[in-house]
């Protein structure tokens, strides 16, 4: 059988089914659906196909694409079309787990099959209500008993409903822990350097502020220490003030030292006068001759 005639059926198979198909899956069906035929579909012919299904829908013509998800083969809408899907079921997408609820999935996922009592034993708390919340939402699974520890409690395994939500196909797809960290201690440090420079740059800047306001202010005073209100009212520069006050003062030093010399002359006059009047008198000799 051609794979050009393979090919549609896959695809109807993968659209029509509630769950991933793998490859050994579509094998099965297409062979039960052409039992009639002699020649049985081969695995690599399927695989040659879901290749060809792949490439296909990749184009930018089609809105949704074939991926591998949960463990199998599902038809897909892509991630450009999230914001459009999500009007439709927007209280589905709207629903998250809990802090401790992610946190006990992580535990289970990251140490599989693991029992409750080694959940809190992690996390320090009582889990009863997380792992009840995370089988209802088919998250878990419960995947047996622990036979060699007292009591044989139960241990958890993530389930395929927990792949297909998150988009992986086995837990070697989950994230290495290692890497998580790295990628943590590199955001930290990218942000602690992201504050670090902006906080210089804002002291650079508001120093420069300062300096500039400063140097503004000293201008302002200058400007206003060097202008004066004269007496009437208007503006004028504190220099030709000065020049002007230098002068009154100059002016009133030389009529103080005219003053001065004004006053000395008077007090001298009345010895000269004094001086004359003791010349006129007669002397005793003369009045004694007449």
């Amino acid at each position: 059988m051609e794979l050009s005639q393979i090919i549609p059926h896959i695809e109807a198979l993968i659209f029509a089914s509630d769950k991933p198909l793998t490859t050994l899956d579509i094998v099965e069906l297409i062979n039960n659906a052409f039992a009639f035929l002699e020649e049985r579909i081969s695995l690599d012919q399927v695989e040659a196909s879901v290749d060809g299904i792949r490439e296909k829908y990749s184009t930018d013509f089609y809105p949704f694409e074939v991926r591998e998800s949960g463990g199998g083969w599902q038809f897909l809408t892509k991630k450009v079309f999230h914001k459009t899907i999500a009007q439709l079921n927007g209280d589905k997408f709207l629903k998250r787990l809990s802090n401790a609820a992610l946190e006990t999935l992580a535990i289970i996922a990251y140490k599989q099959p693991i029992t409750k009592g080694e959940v809190e034993a992690i996390r320090g708390v009582n889990s009863d209500y997380s792992i009840q919340k995370l089988l209802e939402k088919d998250l878990i699974i419960i995947s047996g008993r622990n036979e060699e520890l007292p009591g044989k409690p139960l241990v958890y395994s993530t389930s395929k409903s927990f792949m297909d939500y998150f988009g992986i196909n086995s837990t070697d797809d989950l994230p290495k822990i290692k890497e998580v960290l790295a990628e943590q201690s590199v955001t930290q440090g990218t942000l602690i350097h992201d504050a670090v420079n902006s906080h210089g740059e804002d002291e650079e800047l508001s120093e420069g502020n300062v300096t500039e306001d400063s140097r503004k202010e000293e201008a302002t005073e200058d400007a206003t220490s060097s202008l004066i209100v004269g007496d009437n009212g208007e503006l004028i520069e504190q220099q030709e003030n000065i020049t002007n006050e230098e002068s009154l003062e100059n002016e009133i030093a030389a009529d103080e030292v005219s003053d001065k010399s004004t006053s000395a002359d008077q007090e001298i006059k009345p010895e000269d006068e004094n001086k004359g009047n003791e010349s006129s008198d007669p002397l005793p000799g003369d009045a004694k001759d007449e």
